[in-house]
């Protein structure tokens, strides 16, 4: 298979980008988008045509959220359900054009090509994504009864790689469904409890000052997780949010 590849190329953050087209000729339908992009730098370093196309992976294998590419107009690309290490290339045509950006958040500044600094998430997590109680020796795993549907739901919250294809999604660039994930998975169980709706408002603080927009209600975040985060998780965290808003007036009062 062969391809043209249209990739965004800029030198750093302050730099003004630009998209520059490459072809890549027998490349195999079972090859991965990423080893396609490999396949290209190797062509670029050897040929001495330019510097390697600079992009963010770890695993290669879903789970480290570090792959994050905008393809053809779509997180990770024209599959659902997959990060894009696991997008193959017998998903295009032989002959197709494919454009590749990064990430396109103000909070989420691009370092170098298709690279994007994602720290923002970790500074969200630090506002309050943990537990900080003290809970003693640690208990037997049946001492803590919890409904099975509540644990069900703080698992399939806590999949969330925080890879920010929700915020790619999202006209306005909001990280609503990763923060009600994140805020989920430890609220819905007992030990998270205590510090629930601290939490909350501690989180969603974070999140608008470091520049995310707000929900748009239009499910892009949800249709393009590639670990299919529902939307839920969304209601969840402004529900609790507002418990928060409505215990602040109380205690003024």
């Amino acid at each position: 298979m062969k391809f043209t590849l249209h990739i965004w190329r800029q030198e750093n953050a302050h730099a003004k980008g630009r998209f520059e087209t490459y072809h890549v000729d027998n490349i195999s339908a079972e090859c991965s988008f990423l080893e396609m992009l490999d396949i290209l730098n190797e062509q670029l370093v050897n040929d001495r045509i330019a510097h390697p196309v600079c992009f963010d992976n770890d695993c290669r294998e879903g789970i480290c959220g570090m792959c994050g590419l905008y393809i053809n107009g779509r997180p990770h690309g024209n599959d659902d359900g997959v990060t894009t290490c696991q997008l193959h290339m017998r998903r295009f045509t032989d002959g197709d054009e494919i454009w590749i950006e990064p990430w396109r958040a103000k909070a989420f500044p691009v370092i170098r090509d298709l690279v994007v600094d994602r720290s923002a998430f970790d500074k969200i997590i630090q506002a309050g994504g943990y537990i900080s109680t003290t809970t003693g020796g640690v208990p037997d795993a049946n001492s803590i009864l919890i409904p099975k549907h509540k644990a069900d739901q703080s698992m399939d919250a806590a999949a969330c790689i925080g890879c920010g294809a929700c915020v790619a999604a999202c006209k306005n660039a909001s990280a609503m469904l990763f923060v009600g994930a994140k805020v989920s998975h430890l609220n819905l169980l007992p030990q998270g409890k205590v510090e629930a709706l601290d939490r909350v408002r501690k989180m969603v603080m974070k999140m608008d000052e470091l520049g995310f927009g707000s929900c748009t209600n239009t499910y892009a975040c949800e249709a393009e997780c590639p670990k299919q985060i529902k939307r839920q998780n969304i209601a969840r965290m402004n529900r609790q949010w507002i418990g928060q808003m409505f215990s602040e007036t109380g205690n003024k009062k």
